[in-house]
C-alpha cells in the first residue's frame, strides 16, 4: 500500500484518509465481495494458520457484504487496539509506517469488477480487508505489524526502505508458517488469491525456505505473478521477536555493499522445506518471450 512518489489526492486528509462512503457501495459491488468470500472461504481451512480463520469469526467477516470499517474498528480496538482506515489507494511510505505504528491499518475502498476476479495491479478492499485484517485480531501479530511501521519510520531516515519492503513481503504478503500439519499460509497476498491459495502450498515449482531475516532483507522479489521462493517462519511470536530484539541499522549497514540474492536462488546455508523446480516461472519466461 506504500509508494514513495505518490502527490496526496484532493479530498484526502493530511494523513491520506478519507471516508469509505459504505452507503455508496453498489449491490454489484456487495456481490463481488461475497463471490469472492466464499470462494477463498471454502479453500481456506486446513490451508490458512487457523489464527486467520479465527480472525475472520471474531471480526464477523463472515457476514454478507462489503465490511464497514466502523464495524471492524470497533472489533479490533477491543481484540488488539487496531482500527481499519480508508484510503484512495497506494499511499507515500512515511504515510504507510506512520499509520502502522499507531496500529491504524490503511485499506483501499474500492472493489474489483468481474473481469479483474484473478488479477488486479492495486490491491483492493477484498484483499486489504479479507488479506490483512483477521490476522490483525491475533495479540502476536498484530504487535508485529506495528513494529514493523515503527521500524519503517526509521528505516526512512537510513535510506533503507527496500531492505524493509522485502521483509514486509516475504511475510506480510507472501508468507508461510509451519505448523505441526505441515505448512500454512498466512500472507495476504497468497489468503486473498484463490490461484495462489493453491500454488504457494501444492505446486512443486517455488522454493520453499526457512525464514532468515538477514536473507529475506537481501532477497529480491516479484511483483507481476506467483512467487518463485516463500519464506517459512515457525511462529509468529518468533517473528515478532526478530522484530523488536534487532536493531535494524547495523544490519543495513552490513548488507549495503552485499549483492542482491536473486529470486529463485537458493544458498548452502538455507534451511530448505522444497527445493522447487521453477517450471512454472521457467514456463512464464517462454510465453512471454514469443
Amino acid at each position: 500500500m506504500a509508494d514513495a512518489s505518490l502527490s496526496r489526492p484532493e479530498g484526502a486528509a493530511e494523513d491520506w484518509t478519507i471516508p469509505q462512503e459504505w452507503d455508496r457501495y453498489t449491490p454489484a459491488e456487495h456481490a463481488m465481495w461475497d463471490r469472492l468470500f466464499a470462494r477463498q472461504a471454502a479453500m481456506l481451512p486446513n490451508r490458512a494458520v487457523p489464527e486467520f480463520m479465527a480472525g475472520l469469526d471474531m471480526l464477523r467477516m463472515t457476514t454478507p457484504g462489503v465490511p464497514h470499517f466502523d464495524l471492524l474498528s470497533e472489533r479490533l480496538m477491543k481484540a488488539t487496539g487496531w482500527q481499519v482506515v480508508a484510503v484512495p489507494g497506494l499511499v507515500p511510505d512515511r504515510v504507510f509506517f506512520e499509520h502502522l505504528a499507531n496500529r491504524r491499518f490503511v485499506a483501499g475502498r474500492f472493489i474489483r469488477t468481474p473481469e479483474q476476479i484473478d488479477y488486479l495491479e492495486e490491491p483492493d478492499i477484498f484483499h486489504d480487508v479479507f488479506g490483512h485484517v483477521p490476522l490483525l485480531a491475533h495479540p502476536a501479530f498484530a504487535d508485529y505489524m506495528q513494529a514493523y511501521g515503527e521500524g519503517g519510520l526509521r528505516a526512512d531516515g537510513l535510506g533503507a526502505i527496500d531492505r524493509l519492503a522485502r521483509l514486509y513481503w516475504y511475510t506480510v504478503e507472501f508468507g508461510l508458517i509451519r505448523s505441526g500439519e505441515g505448512l500454512r499460509l498466512y500472507g495476504a497476498g497468497i489468503v486473498s488469491s484463490h490461484g495462489e491459495s493453491l500454488f504457494a502450498l501444492d505446486d512443486p515449482s517455488p522454493n520453499r525456505l526457512g525464514f532468515d531475516l538477514k536473507r529475506v532483507m537481501r532477497t529480491k522479489y516479484r511483483i507481476d505473478d506467483y512467487q518463485q521462493t516463500y519464506f517459512v517462519i515457525d511462529s509468529f511470536d518468533d517473528l515478532l521477536r526478530h522484530t523488536i530484539e534487532n536493531d535494524f541499522a547495523p544490519l543495513y549497514a552490513e548488507l549495503a555493499d552485499v549483492p542482491d540474492i536473486e529470486i529463485e536462488t537458493i544458498l548452502p546455508t538455507d534451511t530448505i522445506y522444497t527445493r522447487g523446480t521453477q517450471a512454472y516461472a521457467r514456463q512464464k519466461e517462454k510465453e512471454d518471450a514469443h
